[in-house]
C-alpha cells in the first residue's frame, strides 16, 4: 500500500455520506452489513461508518444482521438486487458464511470482512487485529498481577466464531506455557452478557477464591462489575481482595472504568479504522488494486493467512492505569489520546 494509493481514494471524496458526488463518475455503490447493535463497540463502528464514506466517495446501503447467519445471508441477497459493487461484512458464525462469499466471488462482487476472518472461502481482504495476541497479552497481564498463582475466569466468546477461538486457544496456550500455576476456567457465553453474568455468578459461588477475570469482549462488562460489587470485591488493587479484570474493545466506558479503578486493563479494538479500512480496501477492490504481504503506511501489517487470502492486522494495544510494561509488553495509558474511546 502506498501513500499516492492513498491519495488517489481520498481525491474521490464526496460531501454527502449516501449520494453520488457531483461531476465526474458516479460514487461507487457499497453494501454494508452491520453484526449487531446490541454493544458500544459496534454502536461505534456504526457510526464511523458513514464518516469514512464521505471521506472515500462511496455510497452506501447498510443492513443489521443482529449476530444472525441466516438474515446475514438475507440481507447479501437484497444487496445484490439492489446492484452493490463490494460487500463489507463481519460475520460472527465463521464458518457458515462460506457458501455466500462463493456466491458473492461468482458474481465478482468483492467483500471485506472486518473483525473476522472466514473459516474457508476467500475475500479480498480481512480487516481485524491479531485476536491471539489480545489473549496472549491478557494472559501476560493477569500471570504477571497475580504472581503466577492463583484462579481466574475467562468468559469466553462464541466458538464459532475465529475470534472467540483465538482469543481462547492463545489464553489458555500462555497459562500452560507461562503460568502453570494458575488455574483457568473456561466459562463459554456465545458472546452474550446475561450468561456470562450467570456463570460468572456460578463459578464464584463454588470458587470464591477467584482472582482474575478475562473477558473476551466488553458485553460482559456491566455483569461482571454488578457481580463483583454484590461481592464486595470492588477494592483498589492494592488490596489483598482484589480481582483483577482485563477486557476486550477499548470502549468510552472501559477507559473510564481503569481510571475509577473498577477494572485493570482492556485491548483496544480499532473500531474507527475498522470502518475507515473497510470501505478502503472494498473501493480498491472495485478499482482493481491489489496488495502483498508485508508493513503499510497505517502501522499495520497485511500477513497471508492462507492461499488467496491477505488479512491486514490492525494495532490493538493493551490498555492499562499507567502504561508501564507487563510481562515484557508495552501497554498504553487509558487517557492516551490516540486511543479512539478517548475520542468517541
Amino acid at each position: 500500500m502506498t501513500a499516492a494509493l492513498t491519495a488517489a481514494l481520498l481525491t474521490a471524496a464526496c460531501g454527502n455520506d449516501d449520494a453520488s458526488p457531483g461531476g465526474g463518475s458516479a460514487a461507487p455503490l457499497i453494501g454494508v452489513d452491520y453484526p449487531r447493535s446490541d454493544t458500544d463497540f459496534w454502536n461505534s463502528y456504526i457510526k464511523y461508518v458513514p464518516q469514512s464514506a464521505k471521506e472515500f466517495g462511496v455510497e452506501l446501503k447498510t443492513t443489521n444482521s443482529q449476530n444472525d447467519i441466516a438474515t446475514l445471508i438475507s440481507n447479501v441477497q437484497t444487496f445484490q438486487s439492489q446492484g452493490v459493487k463490494g460487500v463489507v461484512m463481519a460475520p460472527q458464525d465463521t464458518a457458515a458464511i462460506a457458501p455466500t462469499l462463493q456466491q458473492l466471488a461468482t458474481k465478482k462482487i468483492p467483500v471485506v470482512t472486518i473483525d473476522t476472518r472466514p473459516d474457508s472461502g476467500k475475500v479480498f481482504m480481512v480487516v481485524r487485529a491479531d485476536n491471539r495476541a489480545y489473549g496472549t497479552n491478557a494472559c501476560q497481564f493477569l500471570g504477571t498481577k497475580l504472581g503466577g498463582k492463583g484462579k481466574v475466569v475467562m468468559l469466553e466468546g462464541g466458538l464459532d466464531s475465529i475470534n472467540g477461538r483465538d482469543r481462547t486457544e492463545a489464553f489458555n496456550e500462555c497459562m500452560k506455557k507461562d503460568f502453570p500455576g494458575i488455574t483457568v476456567f473456561g466459562e463459554a457465553t456465545d458472546w452474550k452478557g446475561d450468561v456470562a453474568a450467570t456463570k460468572l455468578q456460578t463459578r464464584f459461588t463454588s470458587d470464591p477464591d477467584i482472582k482474575g477475570v478475562y473477558m473476551e469482549s466488553s458485553f460482559a462488562l456491566s455483569g461482571t462489575l454488578q457481580i463483583l460489587k454484590q461481592r464486595g470485591l470492588q477494592v483498589p488493587a492494592t488490596d489483598p481482595k482484589h480481582v483483577f479484570v482485563v477486557s476486550n474493545d477499548g470502549i468510552p466506558e472501559e477507559l473510564k472504568d481503569i481510571r475509577d479503578g473498577l477494572i485493570d486493563a482492556t485491548v483496544s479494538q480499532p473500531a474507527d479504522l475498522f470502518a475507515k479500512y473497510g470501505l478502503y480496501y472494498v473501493k480498491a477492490a472495485i478499482e482493481g488494486k491489489t496488495f502483498q504481504p508485508g508493513p503499510t503506511d497505517h502501522g499495520s501489517t497485511i500477513i497471508q493467512v492462507r492461499d488467496g487470502l491477505l488479512e491486514d492486522q490492525l494495532a490493538a494495544p493493551l490498555v492499562t492505569l499507567d502504561g508501564a510494561t507487563i510481562g515484557g509488553r508495552p501497554t498504553v495509558k487509558f487517557d492516551d489520546k490516540s486511543l479512539w474511546g478517548n475520542n468517541a
